[in-house]
């Protein structure tokens, strides 16, 4: 039996022979562009453990989040193109891209990889079983909460996307939040309602914008699937904002096409807006402790090595914010 993976055809589509860039009416290869680009991008990249985050170059510009989770068996590098693409479109959003945890898929015969939950196998009585969902949702939400106490950001300025497996578990996970903590959308690539039978869409969040998108000739996850995952949602649960894009002849996948609506989409749910920007701590009023983690998190800890006095960890971390780095 051949191990179910849905990272090899997005990266087919995805790639190609070239990195693209999306921009509001074209694609352009990467190649195209000089490489003093990457040293003039409005955004700056960080990895703590296996989750990569793309943050504004001038983190106090920050008035959006967008988590991205991958599908079975890839990691967070599978979507590293997409988010940067997003992030130079969109400067004002910080993109997290978490790695789900390596376990054992029954319907892959056991074979442990990463994955959200267990697949035990594509039918309907199948999707059930869903082992592992429950930690996975707290994991997204955790990133939610941690931006909004942290940093202050309303739940309103955030999005949850992801594809296949993690597409699953954002539609999961976005639509049973509390009520306080409304999402500014979801976005569903290839994806799929999962545990029906363990999921209600909380009071409130009815009209939650959510964008499916999905290949007219996935074989995977097929598109009747997905038209039922819409109707469930519209007609059984009242979902009030379901909106589904299908893509001629694309499999199991993503084109350029549903790119571009994912961003329209995104600039849609997410513009630029001022009066949400994140609230930073001073790093003057930070400890040590404190500051350590912060350069961490920022992913500059290679230039604090050697610093040894708070006012130099201050400094790094100030410049830093202020994009000087």
């Amino acid at each position: 039996m051949n191990a179910l993976r849905t990272t090899p055809n997005i990266r087919c589509s995805l790639l190609s022979s070239a990195v693209i860039l999306l921009s509001s009416s074209t694609l352009t290869p990467v190649r195209s562009l000089s490489s003093n680009y990457f040293k003039m991008a409005p955004f700056s990249v960080s990895q703590t453990g296996t989750t990569i985050t793309f943050s504004p170059k001038v983190e106090s510009e920050q008035s959006g989040l967008v988590v991205i989770s991958h599908g079975l068996g890839d990691s967070a590098e599978g979507f590293r193109d997409v988010a940067q693409m997003v992030a130079t479109q969109m400067p004002h959003l910080k993109i997290v891209l978490p790695t789900a945890p390596t376990q054992p898929v029954t319907m892959n015969a056991g074979m442990a990889m990463p994955s959200w939950y267990d697949i035990t196998g594509l039918d309907e009585r199948s999707n059930e079983n869903c082992k592992g969902i429950a930690a996975s949702k707290q994991t997204l939400m955790d990133i939610l909460d941690k931006e909004h106490s942290e940093k202050e950001l309303p739940y309103k300025r955030m999005v949850l996307m992801g594809f296949s497996q993690g597409a699953a578990l954002s539609l999961y996970t976005g639509m049973q939040l509390s009520g306080e903590k409304k999402l500014g959308g979801i976005v569903i690539m290839s994806g799929y309602l999962p545990a029906k039978s363990q999921f209600s869409i909380t009071e409130g969040l009815a009209d939650t914008p959510i964008l499916h998108c999905h290949g007219e000739a996935d074989p995977m996850v097929q598109i009747g699937v997905a038209r039922k995952s819409q109707s469930v949602l519209k007609n059984e649960m009242g979902a009030e904002n379901y909106e589904l894009k299908t893509y001629p002849g694309l499999v199991h996948s993503v084109s350029m096409d549903e790119l571009q609506d994912v961003q329209n989409f995104l600039q849609e749910v997410l513009p630029p807006d001022d009066s949400c920007k994140v609230t930073l701590k001073d790093p003057g009023e930070m400890s040590v402790k404190e500051l350590r983690a912060a350069i961490r998190s920022a992913g500059i800890g290679a230039k604090a090595v050697g610093l040894m006095e708070k006012p130099e960890f201050v400094n790094l971390l100030t410049d830093h914010r202020n994009g000087k780095l």
